[in-house]
């Protein structure tokens, strides 16, 4: 009798696995990694290929399970991108090591994937070409923000009175909201990034004296102000001047790109006036920053 219910149990799993094998193999590839934060669904993208074509049109879904504990499994509907890649969001209860196993459905076939993904902690909140932007990162570009502003409030208070100053000031109170936006935060960052690595390509270096003849410029701004001194010793001086100098060195590289692109514009435009030759560069610049971010691979979560 048992010999009779191992053999049944063993022609079900050969029909099974029989079933299973008739769909098309597809290779799946993360080409977005799979993180880890509490409470939060963080983004994850796939790719889908079949003898190294991508595989567009499918209904497919991940089902998460922990390999080494049982926290239960996590099924994700995944929405169709470009060539062949698929994305979703999910909120796992931890990092570690997971099975993800895929089902795909195309014209009436259904086939499966199993895969092997290591879960991790972000180390930051987005990644540009691998290299993260960290919390620490965003919230120094906030900071800058605010010192800008603390600058123009006290120009504000200097140059306005009455109504005009109020309607100042209540525009720096929006601005001030406005900047507490991450997205916003990360643009400028990924902005920056993007040229200096143009201009890294292009050959361009930011020598020692550039960076600190532009750090000693911004400094002697800042001294001139109050509530901007106090932002910099809340923040720390030694590390607020040490985290500006890595971002002078990416902005004296992207003025490097700006200049080639004014002198550029001056060749092509010789009877052109320096307020027009400007807004062209500034043009030239917008198209070719587009052109440099659509280039790179950027992650954000």
């Amino acid at each position: 009798m048992k010999k009779r219910i191992v053999s049944a149990l063993m022609l079900l799993l050969v029909l099974i696995l029989a079933g299973c094998s008739n769909g098309p193999e597809y290779n799946v590839k993360f080409t977005k990694d799979v993180y880890f934060q509490k409470d939060t669904e963080l983004p994850f993208e796939i790719k889908v290929t079949e003898n190294k074509k991508a595989v567009t049109g499918l209904n497919a879904s991940v089902e998460f399970a922990m390999t080494e504990m049982d926290h239960g499994t996590y099924k994700v509907k995944l929405t169709e991108g470009k060539d062949g890649t698929y994305s979703g969001k999910v909120a796992l209860q931890m990092s570690g090591k997971y099975e993800a196993a895929f089902t795909f459905e195309k014209d009436g076939e259904k086939s499966e994937k199993i895969i092997d993904v290591q879960v991790t902690k972000p180390k930051g909140v987005a990644k540009i070409n691998g290299d993260w932007i960290t919390d620490e990162d965003v919230a120094f570009y906030q900071l800058i923000n605010q010192l800008q502003l603390a600058i123009n409030r006290e120009a504000a208070k200097q140059n306005y009175s009455g109504a005009q100053l109020q309607e100042e000031l209540s525009y720096l109170e929006s601005q001030e909201k406005a900047n507490a936006d991450k997205n916003q935060l990360l643009t400028q960052i990924i902005r920056l990034r993007s040229m200096a690595m143009l201009a890294d390509e292009k050959g361009h270096q930011a020598t020692e004296s550039e960076i600190a003849a532009a750090v000693d410029k911004v400094r002697a701004q800042y001294n001139q102000y109050a509530g901007t001194k106090q932002l910099i010793s809340s923040y720390g001086e030694d590390q607020f001047w040490a985290t500006e100098k890595e971002q002078y060195k990416l902005i004296v590289l992207s003025q490097k790109v700006q200049q080639d692109l004014i002198a550029q514009v001056k060749k092509e435009n010789p009877s052109v006036g320096e307020q027009e030759i400007i807004y062209l560069a500034q043009q030239k610049y917008e198209e070719l920053l587009v052109s440099q971010v659509n280039s790179l691979t950027i992650e954000i979560l």
